[in-house]
């Protein structure tokens, strides 16, 4: 399991990027973050923080 980010609800606001405590996420100023889903340890923590509900996990 590993979280994905739906780009059509994404806002481009890096919270999950900020959020994550691995940094599995990478993004940068008005692109969508991608997610290393190999690294991530399924914590949810980006989930939970994606005010777009853009981000779940699969």
């Amino acid at each position: 399991m590993a979280a994905v980010i739906n780009p059509d609800k994404c806002t481009k606001c890096q919270d999950c990027v900020s959020t994550c405590p691995v940094e599995c996420i990478v993004g940068g100023e008005g692109v969508v973050p991608q997610i290393k889903a190999d690294e991530c340890v399924d914590c949810a923590a980006c989930e939970s923080a994606c005010s777009a509900e853009a981000i779940s996990m699969e």
